[in-house]
């Protein structure tokens, strides 16, 4: 099941990623070949299949990764709380 994903994650994550696109994307390309490089390998020959532009499609991938990455994590931590 994917995490619900609320508009105060969807702000944060825009916010990094506007911030410095470049840097962004190079932190997450690196980020993603180590988390899970088979992701990466399917956004570039999604990129190379479609004749894409890559730094789009691999913006838009990253985003979406970070998206659910950060709401999995903000509800994990709502399913643990412990008062």
């Amino acid at each position: 099941m994917l995490p619900i994903i609320n508009e105060n994650t969807v702000n944060n994550v825009l916010n990094e990623l506007t911030d410095d696109i470049h840097s962004w994307r190079k932190k997450m390309i690196h980020y993603i070949k180590e988390e899970n490089p088979e992701i990466n390998t399917a956004i570039i020959e999604l990129s190379q299949k479609a004749n894409l532009d890559p730094k789009a499609v691999a913006t838009g991938a990253y985003m979406t990764y970070a998206l659910l990455e950060q709401a999995a994590g903000e509800n994990n931590d709502i399913i643990n709380f412990d008062e």
